[in-house]
């Protein structure tokens, strides 16, 4: 019985010693989980002195750099999977007369031409007083034809009354290019009645326009430069038009999509007195 009573007082200091043990032990730390190295830092691209996140959902620029070549006179070409872009010019009265069939026989495709503007301080809309002769001699010469509008509008309803102008004066006429919504800043300072025009506003005063030439049966389009393109428009509300971008370089470098390029504007072209805006039809 002594012996028993040992074991058993041993056994009872073991188990005690136990329980203390795991009453008395440090709790674990919860391990952090590693820094996940996969994962990228976010995708960003310089414009000037900006650093600029994608606009998500907005498609990229999906030209091959490769395809682009510039010939002796300056003028740019594209060629992809064996199908070359159209070159055309686009005008305004700035141009003064034109003969429209030197320009047709010096490799032109395509104009568009500037139909009228609104006024930048009263609002009024007018004609390019060379609208009619360069829309009836661009046709004579079998080039196709688009037109633009210099648009000056602060409401989507403004907007919507310069397509009714340029719709109204194209009647009749056949418009195979587009029909452009072209608005643009004006000098800050110069009593401009859009100097204060928020960006939201100017989004969608550019699709009231294209809807309502879309709605007459005609191709609409917005024009406009990388600060517009990349400050001002919010692209993904006008990504079901054609848009013409202007960047005068030898390959363009705006980062999203874009329908017509408008390359340079001192060109040289057979029939047009001095300097011509030169563009790359790219669809």
């Amino acid at each position: 019985m002594g012996k028993l009573t040992l074991v058993v007082a041993l056994l009872a200091l073991l188990v005690s010693c136990v329980t203390l043990f795991l009453i008395l032990r440090p709790e674990k730390q919860e391990e952090e989980p590693p820094p996940d190295i996969s994962e990228e830092e976010p995708v960003t691209f310089r414009f000037g002195d900006r650093q600029l996140t994608p606009l998500e959902g907005m498609p990229l620029n999906p030209y091959d750099r490769e395809g682009f070549t510039v010939d002796s006179r300056g003028r740019v070409s594209y060629e992809r999977d064996g199908k070359a872009a159209k070159t055309g010019v686009d005008v305004s009265t700035y141009q003064n007369e034109i003969d429209w069939p030197a320009v047709a026989a010096d490799g032109i495709d395509f104009a568009i031409l500037r139909l009228g503007y609104r006024g930048y301080t009263e609002g009024g809309l007018f004609m390019d007083q060379t609208f009619q002769a360069n829309l009836d001699g661009a046709l004579d010469a079998g080039l196709e034809v688009g037109v633009y509008f210099f648009s000056q509008a602060i409401t989507p309803e403004e907007a919507e009354a310069e397509a009714a102008y340029v719709l109204n004066a194209v009647e009749g006429y056949e418009i195979a290019y587009p029909i452009a919504f072209d608005w643009e800043p004006i000098t800050s300072g110069s009593g401009a009645r859009t100097e204060s025009l928020d960006n939201r506003t100017l989004t969608q005063c550019a699709a009231a326009f294209c809807a309502k030439v879309r709605e007459a049966g005609y191709t609409p389009a917005v024009y406009f430069n990388q600060s517009l393109g990349y400050l001002r428009y919010d692209l993904r509300e006008l990504t079901g038009y054609t848009l013409w971008l202007a960047e005068y370089d030898t390959k363009p470098d705006f980062y999203y999509h874009f329908d017509l390029w408008q390359y340079t504007h001192t060109g040289q072209v057979a029939g047009i007195q001095g300097d011509v805006d030169l563009d790359l039809d790219l669809r």
